[in-house]
Parts: structure tokens; C-alpha cells; sequence
């Protein structure tokens, strides 16, 4: 009888085939060493939303910060950012890990040459903007200002798959943006085009521009590390490494000191090059912490008893014991008494601190100065030998730590390393200069149109150059801008540099022919329906400096005005033609008509600037300021006088911003001498509530003036 073989028994492999199948699973696993720089990148996906994915387990988020002014504020604001940053640190268990990222680089040369340069518009003036750009370029070269410095705080946590990270992470970045606005320093998410866009930075040191779009991956068949990651990583020396044409090396902080300064962070990020310091940073669970440090005890409790015995047996004095034990031991019960007694926590932290240079020397002269910065603190800055592929790694924004040097430390002693030093104000579009910062001694270029509130104040002591600065930023404006700019003079000090510009200078006094109606009005002089509001406002303000007295206007008088006032307009609201536009001489004689007696002594005050000496302001406006560039000259209009004309001529302001609006064109006001406005009660309402309008219609006013106080209401400001 034939036996037949069984098609569904098992075969016996033979060991050829085995070590066939052997070799060709080791060529699809790999074998675990990158081959390639997208290798080296230790991240798996990286998603829009900015959540990447590190490996199985591990995930992690990315906020950019601020900078706040750290080091220039007084002690008690910085005791206060130490304390929030405490409880900032003591937030976060220890499932969650935190690397703190300062990186400070250099970016394209030209490309920030740019941003400050003039361009030339092709008029009369370009030979000015020639000579002030040479001037910021001057400027620029005093500072570090081609170094760009930013600041990340990278979240790391663990979960089974993507929707636990994504709910957990997002808690947590609430609570971190919390804790970062109470602290004062703004901050975001980054979505994953913009953390990609922070790796590429890294990664391209020479300033390559970043390409990507989410929609490229598709039909490219790449991934998103392609688009981030350098032409070649080489780590092939023991000490340093090279990133395209940079050479890099990664050193760790050994902390030495029994005491840390909280300048440390903010000397390592003045440095000359480019330097990146990351701080890795993870909490111990309490409990645990506090057990550990019990059983050191015990452990150092036991080996004084072996001493203490050595000592009786060799016939000298128990209490004799080596340094090195007493003093761990007094160490040990105070960290027991610190966690125990008071808010501390115990924290892991690996101080990692990357060099980029253009050649081995520079590089070499960048670690050897970031090595005497750490010796200033009494730490030591020692080189991760053939270390540097994990070390650049874990000097990357990314969460992933591949450095196993660990120190433990307190909550206090985590918190010292305050990331803050002073804000830098750096704007691009049509930002103007400022000066240079006090402490970094970077240019400060700032587009008051793009702050909270444009409104400026520039204060400063008799000959400390108020007028000067308010002339460099009209100069500023009148270059890079295309604002109408309008000077109130009370000293006649603006007038060359406005004649030199081509502005018009109007020049108003008792005996010059060049008139301005106070009386004036748009249509579009407020936002309510009726105009008349904010020019009764006005009115009441010019009776007031008229009429004089300290207790101001009394209420009757309010009324009789503001009555006479609407009356008085009636005619060039029906007709709007400038023949029909009132003058004071209208609103006096409609004063007198009032059948109020206080109407009379109103018109009693009126008549010297109707008919008297003092009626400059009793005709229509016979004066062109459409001109760009406006000076009001008021100098010789005498103490009587002078405050009247500063009045009025915020109200043509007034009435030249309303028309800008419309326009899309922004209006600056320089108010020299300002403190004169704010001597009377009713002008000084009156400007506060022009300086409130003013933002939301497109002005821009700059008050001049010196020897302030802010009144006890911290409304208005006050003469000193």
C-alpha cells in the first residue's frame, strides 16, 4: 500500500532556509543605527495641530513665550516672578516632563539690513533716508541685534494612543498659558507647521528659508522630516560635530555651587554666537522623594555608628567623624525638612548648552566662553564626550532627553534658572527707532500703530532732550510713513526743521494775518449722529480758559453755553457751505440773547476776545493746512493766549483726523509744553477724552512736557 505525504503537515525548515528568512527580517528591521539625518530626528509623526508623536508611548506639545523685563525690574517684582515661578514648576507631576528652550541665533544679515533700511521713494527727501539709514546701520553694529532669541517650553507625557494625549495636553497647555499670563510674558500653542518651521531653524543654521504645506506630503510621497531635516549629520568626531557647513558642540552644567544666581541663564544667551541652553526638567513624585531621602539618612545614620565605633575602638573621641559624613548628613535632614514643612518639591534636571560655530576655532572660543560663564557661578560646563548625536538631539524642542546626566534639586533651586532677562522691542512694516535698550543694548524699533494704545507721552527733565526726541521721530515718520503729521509749537522750536521738510508753518499771534477758527466743525466730528456732542465739549472747554476762575464753569453757565452752542450751528448744519461756518463773534452774540443773567457775564468774558486786543481767534480760517507736515507757531501769542491757542489747535487736529479716516490715513499730534493743558480742570477733561477718540479714529498724539504726577484718580496727569 502507497503512503501518501500530507499537504497540510509542517515542513520542516532546513538551515539554509532559516537563516534565509533570518536575513531578510534583519533587513526589514534594520539595524537599529540611523543611516540617514531623518533617522537622527527622534520624533515619529508630526500633526497640524502641533502634537508629536515621539515614539509608542510618548507625546508631546510646544509653547512659545515671551520675554519680560526681569532683569530691570525692582526686587519686590522679581521676588514675585520667582514665586510664580515656583508654583509654576510645582504644577506639574511627575508624568509630565518639561524642557525649557532658549535659543539664541543669528539670522540673514541682509534680510535684517533690510528691515530697518528706508527705501527710496524717488522725491526730494531721499538723500535723508540714505543718511538715516546709515545711521540705524550704525546702530545696528552696536548691538547683538542680528542674534534672534526665542523661548519654548516643550511638554512631554505618556499615553496609549492619540485622543488620551490630545485631551490631556490640552488641559495642560491651558493651565501653562495661565501660569504664563500671570507672570506677565505672552505665549502660544505652535501648530505643527510652526514647530517644524523651529526645527528647520535649528537644523539649518545658515538661515535657509522654511518651504511647507501639509497638502505637499501626498504627492511628494515624503515626510515631514524631509522638509526639516540638514543635507548630513556628522558626528564622527568625539567632541564636536558638524550640521552643513556649522560646527557644533553640546556640553552639560555640572552644578557645583551650594548657591545658584538667577543671572546664570541671562549671561549664557549673551553670548557673542549663537547658542541654544535647554533645561530638561522632571518632578519626582513626593512621596517617593521623601522616602528616598529617609533611607539616605538611614544609610548615613549607619555608617556615623561605624564610625563612631572605629573611634571607641581605636581609644579617640566618638564625636570625631569624617567631614564629608557630618556634612551630608546635615544636608539631608534640612532637604527632609524643606519637603516635609514647607512647598517643596524634588526635581531632576539635565543643563544641556549646544555651540554652533563657523569654524572649529570659533567654536572653540564660543564653549571656552560659555565655560567662563559657568565658572563665574562656581559650576562647570564639561563637553559630552561621544555624546553629541543624543546631546543635539536633546537640544532640539522636541521633549525627548537622551542625556542621562541628572541633578536633583528643590523647587527654589529649579526656579532660580529664571528664563526671563529684559523684553526686546523689535517690529518690522513702517517701525520707527527709538533708541537702544538699556540692558542688551539692541535697537529698539517699534509701529506705535501696532501697540494696544499708540498714544505716547515723552517726559523727561528741563535740557534732557524731549524736543530733540520728538523731532528724530517726526523726522522717522515724515521718512518712512505716509501720516499727516502736525506740530503744536509753543517755543518756536519746530519750525526750521518743518521749513526744511517742506511742511507749512502757520504762525499764529496777536498781530500776524494767519487766523484759525476755533469755531470750525466737520460733519464727521464724532461717531454719534450728531456732531455737535464733542464740540460743545470743545466750547465748554474755550469758556472755561476764557472766563478763568478756580471753581471753573458753574453749572448755568454749562447750560446757557451749551444752549448758544447748538443755536449758533443751526444754519451751517442746514447749509453745510464754509460762508455759513460760525465764528466766535456768532457765538457771543447768541450768549447775549440767553435771557439767564450768568449769560451776560459769559458775553462780558467774551468780548475782549471778540472785540478787544486779544481777537485773533474772531475769524474764519484763512490758512491752507492740507499740507502733510503742519507747525502751529504760538510762540508770540503771550501767556494769555497760549493756552487758548493750544486748545484750538487740538480741535483742528480734531477736525483733521476725522477727515483722515475716511481716508485710511493715520494723523499724528506733538503737543510741546503739554502740562499746560491739564492746569484747568475742563481742558484737561477735554484732552483726556481726545486722547480716548483719538485711537479709535486713527490718531496718533504724543504730549511733551516734564515735572508730572499722576492725580490721586490716576485720571488725568497734574502739573508738579
Amino acid at each position: 500500500m502507497l503512503k501518501t505525504e500530507n499537504p497540510n503537515a509542517k515542513r520542516k525548515l532546513t538551515r539554509r532556509e532559516k537563516r534565509e528568512i533570518e536575513n531578510i527580517i534583519r533587513t526589514a528591521k534594520g539595524d537599529g543605527k540611523p543611516h540617514s539625518a531623518q533617522d537622527s530626528i527622534p520624533f515619529e509623526v508630526m500633526y497640524p495641530d502641533g502634537l508629536c508623536k515621539l515614539n509608542e508611548k510618548s507625546w508631546s506639545k510646544c509653547i512659545e513665550f515671551e520675554d519680560i523685563n526681569y532683569q530691570l525690574a525692582g526686587a519686590d517684582d522679581k521676588t514675585a516672578t520667582f514665586e510664580n515661578l515656583c508654583d509654576f514648576y510645582n504644577y506639574y507631576d511627575a508624568s509630565i516632563g518639561i524642557q525649557l528652550s532658549l535659543i539664541s541665533r543669528y539670522q540673514n544679515k541682509e534680510d535684517f539690513q533690510n528691515t530697518i533700511a528706508i527705501p527710496r521713494q524717488g522725491d526730494d527727501f531721499d538723500g535723508i533716508r540714505s543718511e538715516y539709514t546709515a545711521m540705524l546701520h550704525g546702530q545696528l553694529a552696536r548691538g547683538n541685534n542680528g542674534l534672534v532669541k526665542t523661548k519654548f517650553l516643550t511638554l512631554t507625557i505618556e499615553a496609549g494612543n492619540i485622543q488620551a494625549a490630545r485631551g490631556r495636553l490640552a488641559r495642560i497647555e491651558a493651565d501653562t498659558l495661565s501660569h504664563f499670563k500671570v507672570m506677565g510674558a505672552a505665549a502660544r500653542v505652535l501648530d505643527g507647521r510652526q514647530r517644524l518651521s523651529v526645527l528647520h531653524g535649528i537644523f539649518h543654521p545658515d538661515g535657509e528659508k522654511f518651504a511647507f504645506e501639509w497638502d505637499w506630503l501626498p504627492a511628494s510621497g515624503l515626510s515631514v522630516k524631509d522638509f526639516i531635516a540638514p543635507a548630513s549629520f556628522n558626528f564622527g568626531q568625539m567632541r564636536q560635530f558638524r550640521i552643513g557647513t556649522k560646527f557644533g558642540a553640546v556640553s552639560f552644567l555640572q552644578i557645583l555651587a551650594p548657591e545658584l544666581n538667577d543671572r546664570m541663564l541671562a549671561d549664557f544667551m549673551e553670548a557673542d554666537g549663537g547658542i541654544m541652553v535647554n533645561l530638561h526638567i522632571r518632578s519626582i513624585d513626593q512621596n517617593e522623594a521623601i522616602k528616598t531621602i529617609k533611607r539616605k539618612i538611614t544609610d548615613l545614620d549607619a555608617m556615623k555608628i561605624t564610625e563612631q565605633k572605629k573611634a571607641v575602638r581605636s581609644g579617640y573621641d566618638m564625636d570625631i567623624i569624617p567631614s564629608d559624613l557630618a556634612t551630608y548628613g546635615g544636608e539631608a535632614k534640612n532637604l527632609l525638612h524643606e519637603l516635609q514643612s514647607r512647598n517643596e518639591r524634588m526635581f531632576l534636571l539635565t543643563f544641556v548648552v549646544l555651540n554652533l560655530a563657523d569654524t572649529k576655532r570659533k567654536l572653540d572660543n564660543a564653549v571656552f566662553q560659555a565655560k567662563g560663564v559657568a565658572q563665574k557661578y562656581n559650576c562647570q560646563l564639561v563637553r559630552l564626550d561621544y555624546q553629541q548625536e543624543d546631546a543635539l538631539m536633546s537640544s532640539i524642542p522636541l521633549g525627548v532627553n537622551k542625556v542621562g546626566t541628572q541633578r536633583g534639586l528643590t523647587t527654589s533651586s529649579t526656579a532660580v534658572f529664571v528664563p526671563f532677562t529684559t523684553q526686546e522691542l523689535f517690529q518690522g512694516g513702517e517701525a520707527l527707532y527709538y533708541g537702544l535698550n538699556a540692558l542688551s543694548n539692541n535697537m529698539i524699533m517699534v509701529d506705535r500703530k501696532k501697540l494696544k494704545n499708540p498714544n505716547g507721552l515723552i517726559l523727561g527733565t528741563p535740557g534732557s532732550g524731549k524736543s530733540f526726541s520728538a523731532k528724530r521721530e517726526i523726522v522717522n515718520v515724515f521718512l518712512v510713513t505716509l501720516d499727516d503729521i502736525i506740530i503744536c509749537d509753543p517755543e518756536a522750536e519746530y519750525y526750521p526743521l518743518v521749513q526744511r521738510l517742506g511742511g507749512q508753518v502757520v504762525k499764529i499771534s496777536a498781530i500776524s494775518k494767519q487766523y484759525v477758527n476755533p469755531m470750525d466743525i466737520n460733519l464727521n466730528y464724532s461717531e454719534d449722529d450728531s456732531p455737535l456732542a464733542l464740540k460743545a465739549d470743545f466750547i465748554l472747554s474755550l469758556c472755561e480758559l476764557v472766563m478763568g476762575g478756580k471753581n471753573g464753569l458753574e453749572p448755568v453757565e454749562k447750560t446757557v453755553i451749551d444752549r448758544a452752542t447748538r443755536n449758533v450751528y443751526r444754519g451751517y448744519l442746514a447749509d453745510p457751505n464754509p460762508e455759513n461756518m460760525p465764528i466766535l463773534q456768532d457765538l457771543y452774540d447768541e450768549v447775549k440773547r440767553q435771557p439767564e443773567p450768568e449769560a451776560q457775564r459769559i458775553a462780558s468774558a467774551l468780548e475782549l476776545y471778540v472785540f478787544g486786543s486779544l481777537n485773533v481767534f474772531n475769524h474764519r480760517t484763512n490758512v491752507d493746512i492740507e499740507n502733510r507736515l503742519v507747525c502751529f507757531d504760538i510762540k508770540e501769542l503771550g501767556n494769555q493766549l497760549k493756552k487758548l491757542g493750544m486748545l484750538v489747535i487740538q480741535d483742528q487736529v480734531w477736525n483733521r483726523v476725522t477727515v483722515n479716516r475716511a481716508e485710511g490715513k493715520a494723523t499724528r499730534y506733538y503737543m510741546d509744553e503739554f502740562h499746560l493743558l491739564l492746569k484747568e480742570e475742563q481742558t484737561a477733561a477735554y484732552s483726556v477724552e481726545i486722547w480716548k477718540r483719538f485711537r479709535k479714529w486713527g490718531g496718533i498724539p504724543t504730549g511733551i512736557t516734564q515735572n508730572v504726577k499722576v492725580r490721586p484718580d490716576r485720571s488725568l496727569l497734574k502739573v508738579a
